[in-house]
């Protein structure tokens, strides 16, 4: 009833104004540090796709958005809706930590990845790439790097009074249809915002065998709520619940191979964070504590019949302090924060008795430092040391060092050294498959380290960048098969994992109201094997990828351009036994977009997705969709 409802309001409402041509505002990369700082400011790697980029291209899912990332590898197995599986530097796709308004968002029910194919762009106002490991400031899971999703709907600063939204109607090929809306209410001293969106498509067949199609459904809400209570302190909430379909083709049960089958999977995942900030004026001094709640659950059927269940939830509070203070010309910032963590995860089955039901749970406690210093616009570091208390494995400790120098106006070097962790999952502790599939309590948590260095020139009109890294990973949890017992497993390499790359991305901004984007990525990433010294070449990362991005404005026309390339990579084929190597083929997919204001409050749009007709994989055995096209219309209000 929420979107209905949405959409009513407003339909009813009055026509807004026409979008102003002034420039955009200025980036702010929150997970480059504890407390928010200036973009450039950021001795870390960090790519920020804005609202601009966002709303020109129009996609429906944030994963697509991601190929524009350098250093960052996407692969599907099928058409939308089904696994999607994000690797940043040629980490694992459960290395990537996953923030969504500041709520740690990797599904505890799904081994601690995010699931990046339940993300749509429903109220996503900004996305954040910081890549290398970041488990320094943020913990597990940041290993290969950290995405962040702000949404903030209602997008009005505490000084701005009025309500403002949108809604948008969107239909296209495989009987795609998109439904969205979004509404801020904002005062002197609080505002409320809320976004919802469902979309669903037939899809097509994954596995190409002339069978039934694999379609999803998504529907999504949340929302941000601000109030102000005095001068010196304000609380801010923020929410999003996902209820989402995917349908997929598993596998024969009696050859394991792939099959057109009546795999489905339905997903709920949902969060709520409130925090409280202190910050007494002329003090330097900003305090804010929080809490989180996460719940997940995900139920398997095939056809009618029900296979498994699993649930998770992931309960925690936090506290973060910061000090800004002068010495002389150094400028400096003491950070200190503290949280607690309360995991859970749950599986029940009726396909094996009862044999993967389990119940588990861990705690975690954390503590971080980070020290910036700044002396002018000359030179910024960066220190954070980190410290993780958890149940059941050895405690960690996390550093991360970097400095920033300016070397002659807009030019500008970088260098850093950081370190991740990563725990083993539920499943990997526990197992899952009975028969097949067999856990491993004596596991250790993964640990990487790594150092990288660039320069950066930044004018007012071009933004450029080359970064170069070398990461080095211990631990790395493997799979095991043992040909006598035929049982799968999983066991810590002996050995090390090398991952290594250069990055190159630049953007050009003529005026205001037009920028191109454009990036190359070489990444080099090895497979350390439980045999020591047996290095293999990582599955699903391609060596090559590249990327270009436009977006303008043009009077009452609005045009977005996005082309990704994607070089060839390997994949295991599992319908071979053993399984075999095999090379995907590179491939370049085209998305585009254009729009046409009709009126102040109404605008019209036609898009194309996979423009080039590309016939490719992103993983072996499962097919992708070819050229589609959409058209739609967005109405806007406001005051």
């Amino acid at each position: 009833m929420i979107l209905p409802l949405l959409f009513a309001a407003q339909a009813a409402a009055v026509p807004a104004p026409a979008p102003t041509e002034d420039a955009r505002p200025e980036e702010i990369v929150v997970t480059a540090s504890l407390r928010p700082i200036p973009e450039e400011e950021s001795p870390a790697t960090v790519t920020v796709i804005d609202e601009e980029r966002i709303e020109a291209l129009g996609l429906p899912l944030t994963q697509d958005l991601l190929r524009l990332v350098p250093g960052v590898s996407v692969a599907t197995s099928g058409p939308p809706g089904t696994q999607a599986q994000v690797r940043i530097r040629g980490a694992e796709a459960n290395h990537t930590l996953l923030l969504i308004d500041g709520i740690r968002f990797n599904d505890p029910a799904s081994g601690n990845e995010p699931r990046f194919e339940l993300l749509s762009n429903e109220g996503v106002r900004r996305i954040e790439v910081v890549r290398g490991p970041q488990s320094a400031l943020y913990g597990a899971e940041a290993i290969g790097g950290v995405v962040a999703l702000y949404t903030n709907p209602e997008k009005m600063g505490p000084d701005e009074i009025g309500t403002r939204g949108s809604a948008l109607f969107e239909a296209g090929s495989h009987d795609f249809f998109r439904g969205s809306g979004r509404i801020g209410f904002g005062t002197s001293d609080r505002s409320l915002g809320l976004y919802g969106g469902f979309q669903r498509s037939s899809g097509i067949d994954s596995v190409g065998q002339s069978g039934e199609r694999d379609g999803y459904e998504n529907a999504t809400i949340g929302g941000s709520a601000r109030v102000q209570a005095s001068e010196a302190v304000g609380v801010r909430f923020a929410g999003r619940y996902v209820n989402a379909i995917s349908e997929f083709d598993g596998s024969d049960p009696l050859t394991f191979m792939r099959a057109n089958t009546l795999d489905e999977s339905r997903n709920q995942i949902g969060a709520l964070r409130v925090a409280a900030d202190i910050a007494p004026a002329g003090s330097g001094l900003n305090l804010t504590f929080g809490g989180t709640l996460l719940d997940s659950t995900n139920r398997n059927r095939l056809g009618a019949v029900r296979i498994n269940q699993t649930e998770g939830h992931r309960r925690s509070v936090d506290a973060l302090g910061s000090l800004d203070l002068a010495t002389g010309p150094v400028a400096h910032r003491f950070s200190l924060a503290a949280d607690y963590e309360d995991e859970g995860f749950r599986a029940t089955d009726q396909s094996f008795g009862g044999g993967t039901n389990q119940e588990r749970s861990r705690e975690r406690t954390a503590i971080v430092g980070e020290w910036r210093a700044s002396l002018g616009d000359r030179l910024t570091t960066d220190i954070a040391v980190r410290h993780d208390a958890f149940e059941g494995f050895a405690n960690a400790t996390t550093l991360r060092a970097s400095a920033l120098l300016d070397i002659a106006g807009p030019l500008s070097a970088l260098v850093s050294y950081s370190e991740g962790i990563a725990r083993p999952t539920f499943f990997d502790l526990f197992g899952f498959f009975p028969g097949r599939f067999v856990g491993n309590p004596d596991l250790k948590p993964e640990r990487s380290r790594g150092f990288e260095a660039g320069l950066r020139y930044r004018t007012d009109h071009v933004a450029l960048g080359l970064t170069g890294y070398r990461q080095r990973l211990r631990d790395e949890i493997v799979g095991t098969f043992n040909s006598t017992t035929f049982l799968s497993g999983v066991a810590n390499a002996t050995g090390t994992s090398r991952r290594q790359g250069v990055e190159i991305e630049g953007e050009w901004r003529p005026i205001d109201t037009f920028s191109v984007t454009a990036s190359y990525s070489f990444a080099d990433a090895e497979d350390q094997q439980v045999r020591e010294g047996l290095l293999l070449r990582e599955v699903r990362r391609p060596r090559h990828s590249a990327s270009l991005g436009l977006d303008g404005r043009w009077g009452r026309i609005r045009a977005g351009a996005a082309f990704a390339y994607v070089g060839e990579r390997q994949d295991l084929d599992f319908d071979a036994f053993p399984a075999r190597r095999v090379t995907l083929q590179d491939y370049v997919l085209a998305e585009a977009r254009l729009a046409y204001r009709i009126s102040d409050r109404l605008e019209a749009f036609g898009r194309i997705a996979n423009a080039f007709d590309a016939d490719y994989r992103d993983v072996v055995g499962y097919e992708t969709k070819g050229r589609t096209a959409y058209a739609g219309i967005r109405l806007a209000f406001g005051d």
